[in-house]
Order: C-alpha cells, then sequence, then structure tokens
C-alpha cells in the first residue's frame, strides 16, 4: 500500500524541478523549496510550460494537468518542509552545503521524515552523518532529464535501517520510476562510466579532433545513444560537471575523471550550457528538456 505522504524537494534547479514533476504526477502532494524564491517561481513556470507541452503533444490533458499542478507547491521558508514525509535533496555537489541542509532539515521534519539525496558521486553516508538521521537516510539519485527519465539509482549508507531502504524504494516506484540498488560507492553506476566519459569527449574538443556537434553526432549515430555527451553536459550543466570531476576525482584520483581546463574556462565565462543558452552548443531557449 502506497504511503500518503508530501514529498519535498529541496533545491529548484533543473534536476530539483524535474524530480518535483515526477513527484506531482505521481500523484504525490509535492512542495518545492529553495532559498531563492525568483528560482521558486521560475521552476514553478518551467514545470507549467513541460506539463502544456505535454497537452499539445497529447500526452495528457488539460485536466490531468490541472490536477497534477494543484498538487504543486513552491516555498522558500524551510519551516513548511515539516509537512513531508520524504524530502529529497537536489543541491550542488558539495558535502558541506548538503550536510548543513539536511541538519537544518533534521530540527523541522518530524522523525519519521525521511531523507535522500539526489547526489551523483557523494557518498550518502558520509552526507548522512551530517543529517542527524543516518538511519533514515537513502541515496536516489534520478537521472537527467529527470522529468523524461525513470531510472533512480538507489543506495543505503552504512547506517541505513532495512525499513528506511523498502519505504524510499517503494515511494520511487509510486513516484512510477524504476529503482535499481547500487552501493554506496564514488559515482554508482552511471556517473562511475559518465563522468570520465564525458571529460574524455571534452578533451576532444581541446586537442581538436572534432567540434561538439560533430561529436555528438558520432556517439548518437554510431552506438545508438538519444544524447551525445556534448548534448548532455549543456543539459547537466557545466559547473555541475565541474563539481563531478572534483568529487570523483578526490576520491577514486582516476585520471580521466579530473576536470578538463576547457571546461574550466568555459565555466568561467559562464557558458554553462541550456541554462545560460550556451555551452558547447547554443541554445534559443532556456526552457527544461521536453518543455
Amino acid at each position: 500500500m502506497t504511503e500518503k505522504i508530501t514529498i519535498g524537494v529541496a533545491g529548484a534547479g533543473t534536476m530539483g524541478t524535474g524530480i518535483a514533476i515526477v513527484a506531482a504526477r505521481g500523484g504525490f502532494p509535492t512542495l518545492l523549496f529553495d532559498l531563492d524564491p525568483a528560482r521558486v517561481e521560475a521552476a514553478l513556470g518551467q514545470m507549467r510550460a513541460f506539463f502544456g507541452k505535454s497537452v499539445q503533444r497529447g500526452k495528457l490533458t488539460q485536466a490531468e494537468v490541472d490536477e497534477i499542478l494543484s498538487r504543486v507547491r513552491g516555498t522558500s521558508t524551510l519551516d513548511d518542509m515539516a509537512a513531508c514525509g520524504l524530502v529529497i535533496e537536489a543541491i550542488f555537489e558539495e558535502l558541506d552545503a548538503k550536510g548543513q541542509l539536511f541538519s537544518a532539515l533534521n530540527g523541522v521534519c518530524p522523525p519519521e521524515t525521511l531523507f535522500a539525496s539526489n547526489t551523483s558521486t557523494l557518498s550518502i553516508t558520509e552526507i548522512a552523518a551530517r543529517s542527524g538521521r543516518d538511519d533514515r537516510f537513502v541515496g536516489m539519485h534520478f537521472c537527467l532529464p529527470a522529468q523524461l527519465m525513470k531510472l533512480v539509482e538507489m543506495s543505503p549508507g552504512l547506517n541505513t535501517s532495512d525499513e528506511s531502504f523498502a519505504r524510499a524504494w517503494a515511494l520511487c516506484e509510486a513516484m512510477g520510476q524504476r529503482p535499481v540498488k547500487t552501493q554506496d560507492a564514488p559515482g554508482f553506476i552511471l556517473n562511475a562510466f559518465l563522468v570520465p566519459f564525458n571529460n574524455d569527449a571534452i578533451r576532444l574538443v581541446e586537442q581538436g579532433v572534432a567540434e561538439p556537434a560533430e561529436i555528438d553526432a558520432a556517439i548518437k549515430g554510431a552506438l545508438g545513444y538519444a544524447m551525445g555527451p556534448m548534448e548532455l553536459l549543456d543539459l547537466v550543466g557545466l559547473d555541475t560537471q565541474v563539481l563531478l570531476c572534483e568529487a570523483l576525482h578526490g576520491v577514486t584520483h582516476e585520471p580521466r575523471a579530473a576536470c578538463p581546463p576547457l571546461l574550466r574556462r568555459m565555466v568561467a565565462a559562464r557558458r554553462l550550457g541550456r541554462k545560460t543558452q550556451r555551452g558547447f552548443l547554443d541554445y534559443q531557449t532556456s526552457a527544461i528538456f521536453g518543455a
């Protein structure tokens, strides 16, 4: 039997917005939190645009979209998260920042609230240790674009209870997602492959081997990928890729995980990908993928 709870999403960036879409679409009252009210409003606007496109494409009716959006609320007040039975964190990849957020949430949320981190590279056990409730803490890594991809990597920390992991797993399935279990290892399954792979693609650009669009065309055409590495990097955000590199390289010392110099230069130039409409490729809109 599915729990009837409110799902909170902390962080209204690209990933947080996508996770909020998934939760609301799955039938859960959804609370999207970010300290920046403008970011919350922007995320709610992106959600409306995404579902508007779903109606245009015939995937949902307007009545269905109205019902989904009626379940969504935004807030910049942390105390509002006390209403949540599950909080999924989706802020930037920095251990201290995530730890401070969960520590604050621990003072607000009731004891039965589960905490989940959407981290794709950091240790679940280390984040959980800063949360004040490491037995009720799981890794819950949604794949980009979260609003379109079903796969979720789920990872218990060393002190996660079996009951908490089972509850989180059931809630993930109730949202309509496809969970897979991984150990609390650097990069889990996907980013252990993807971070070095995407860095290899960036180094091809650095070396002048091919233009970004040509690399994407080759990968999609020959390997059958739906999205090329340069498109994916622009979707993830080049600033986020820097943080992923630092986190993964910091614990594995894998040379291919080290941040390419070109990536740092592009971030310094504010060429961050889709969110700034310019990354390895150019974009006409900053709307989320699928909108």
